[in-house]
């Protein structure tokens, strides 16, 4: 399958993952760490990008970067790049250091902002590394929770007055947010939409219109219970779940049938649990998937429904 491109822009946000070759080692010692961080920095400078957040793990790098003019392929290529040569130059290793193409997931900003920081400074402390964000010396953690260094290379200012117009009490805050012990699950984070966007509806659309983008949209597993599934089927044809249980050459309930199976089966249910829920046969199931292409439309129907009930569940919460 061909690779996406990538969708770059001035003023673009990014969660961007860089894993070692086959989860080799990237940074062995301090002395490592200081070389990514010091290549960081000068490519900052070259590029005026924005730096909001970044973790260095020994075998991956989490960065959150905003870009400018500059697009991001050429930002991290350099940086790549550069790393890459005094890593093999220090350890005599020839070849790739990093793992085929870094990840870079474009971001609605106002949304993620906060929750994307407070995932990429848990990193330490979910591997099991350190007991608290603090005690962990190679993220930008302590940029946001100390008071910062002149040469600290983090553009902490938009986040802190996210949380106070006064500093002091914006850093106290700050650390009240990330020490809740509320975890930013990781099936949040990358719960992506055509594997290169995280966003609402809104942005998702605003981002196609405007850049002449074609969209595959992507089902999280098992997002919405079958239950759930079976009452937006019911809702756009009025085919009950009884209905559709029942044995009948009906049309109308045929077609029923159909579309639950191929909307759940879109949501990754497997053709057994689908089965086994309108209590029919497996290879039913699996015939009902040679007509998902001519019953696109009619699934979306269902798709609009469940995602309604969502939103509207979640405004009122």
């Amino acid at each position: 399958m061909a690779r996406k491109p990538r969708i770059e822009f001035e003023g673009a946000f990014y969660h961007i993952m860089v894993r070692g070759n086959q989860r080799q080692k990237i940074f062995k010692d301090k002395y490592d760490f200081l070389k990514y961080l010091e290549i960081l920095t000068n490519y900052k400078k070259q590029y005026k990008y924005y730096l909001y957040s970044y973790v260095l793990m020994s075998n991956h790098v989490h960065l959150l970067i905003e870009t400018t003019t500059p697009p991001l392929s050429k930002i991290l290529q350099g940086i790549n790049q550069r790393y890459t040569i005094y890593f093999n130059r220090r350890y005599k290793t020839m070849g790739h250091l990093f793992q085929g193409r870094y990840k870079a997931i474009l971001c609605e900003k106002d949304e993620y902002l906060l929750s994307l920081i407070k995932y990429i400074h848990f990193n330490p402390v979910r591997a099991g590394i350190v007991k608290t964000m603090d005690d962990y010396k190679w993220s930008s953690h302590n940029s946001y929770a100390k008071k910062a260094d002149k040469k600290d290379i983090i553009d902490t200012d938009q986040i802190l007055r996210m949380f106070s117009e006064n500093k002091a009490n914006a850093r106290k805050l700050y650390k009240a947010y990330t020490g809740d012990g509320l975890a930013v699950k990781k099936e949040d984070i990358y719960c992506t939409i055509d594997q290169r966007i995280i966003g609402g509806e809104e942005f998702v659309e605003r981002v196609m219109e405007k850049y002449d983008i074609e969209i595959t949209h992507e089902k999280r597993k098992k997002e919405y219970t079958l239950p759930e599934i079976s009452r937006a089927v019911e809702k756009v044809y009025g085919i009950t779940l009884k209905q559709i249980r029942q044995k009948s050459k009906s049309r109308d309930l045929s077609l029923g049938k159909k579309i639950l199976s191929l909307a759940a089966k879109e949501y990754g249910y497997k053709g057994r649990e689908i089965a086994e829920y309108i209590r029919k046969d497996s290879t039913i199931v699996t015939r009902h998937l040679k007509e998902k292409k001519e019953l696109k439309k009619e699934i979306e129907k269902v798709f609009k429904i469940l995602r309604d009930d969502k939103t509207n569940v979640n405004s009122h919460v």
